[in-house]
């Protein structure tokens, strides 16, 4: 009885630090970029009224037209980001919905193979879903491993049976079948973990983004601040929109924190079919 309640114990301190995690990491995400914009357009607002108290004369014209072809900067590489990022997306949707084919596939082609590679096979193919289902509720770094590592090995026993059943009759056609898939499936996994894993925004990227935006907030709080008019209002205002846009590109560009999670109901529903056959 006191184990239970002491596994309960850290069960939920680990849920607990993991929700703190997570939550630091959004802050992080969103208030870095909120200051980034925030702060120049104060600093130029500042710098702006203060040519202004010294009298030194300042032609709204041409500073406007620096700010708005600044500004049309600023639009153009957060959309090249932003359509980095959703490509990947998009792709990352294409890899879960061949990857849900092709163990269906799998599963209905081993029952061409003969035992015991049959009955294993789906076995094997039960557990890969079950693992693909389990992150459903919760991601978490140790989860995350040890689907990685649990994953490779069901992919490598499958290939295995495909290269024993080759050395059996390499011109079965029933054989061949299992064997395109098998290799399918190791295929889309090799897919889906580079794209999850270890495709980033180019940091280049990133830090040219980073400059373009101070400068740009910085000419737009000059100009605000040679008009005479305080916009801390509107400052805020654009830090909003702006922190906003960068946190759903950042969370986009990291998958496997879980800020924004794929629709996982074509694996759950495969999940369901598999274990009622």
């Amino acid at each position: 009885m006191n184990n239970i309640i002491v596994n309960l114990c850290i069960k939920s301190n680990n849920r607990i630090d993991m929700i703190d995690n997570y939550i630091l990491q959004n802050l992080v995400m969103y208030l870095v970029p909120f200051f980034g914009v925030l702060i120049p357009i104060l600093l130029g607002q500042r710098y702006g009224f203060y040519l202004k108290t010294k009298a030194v004369k300042v032609s709204d014209a041409p500073v406007g037209s620096v700010v708005g072809a600044a500004l049309g900067l600023l639009a153009f590489m957060l959309a090249f980001t932003f359509q980095i990022v959703d490509n990947r997306y998009n792709e990352r949707k294409k890899l879960l919905l061949d990857e849900v084919t092709t163990i269906r596939t799998t599963y209905l082609r081993a029952g061409l193979i003969p035992e015991p590679y049959k009955s294993n096979t789906r076995k094997l193919l039960i557990e890969y879903t079950d693992l693909r289902a389990s992150i459903v509720d919760e991601i978490t770094p140790r989860k995350v491993e040890h689907l990685k590592n649990r994953s490779q090995a069901i992919l490598d026993s499958l290939w295995h049976y495909s290269e024993a059943l080759g050395a059996l009759d390499r011109s079965s056609e029933a054989y061949s079948l299992y064997m395109s898939s098998t290799n399918d499936l190791n295929e889309i996994y090799n897919h889906r973990v580079t794209y999850t894993f270890e495709y980033r925004i180019p940091f280049a990227i990133l830090f040219i983004l980073g400059i373009i935006t101070l400068f740009s907030m910085f000419l737009l709080g000059y100009q605000f601040g040679i008009s005479g008019k305080k916009n801390n209002i509107v400052a805020v205002l654009i830090s909003i929109i702006f922190a906003s846009l960068m946190w759903l590109i950042l969370a986009l560009d990291r998958p496997e924190k879980g800020f924004i999670r794929l629709n996982q109901k074509p694996i759950i529903t495969l999940h369901k079919q598999l274990h009622g056959k």
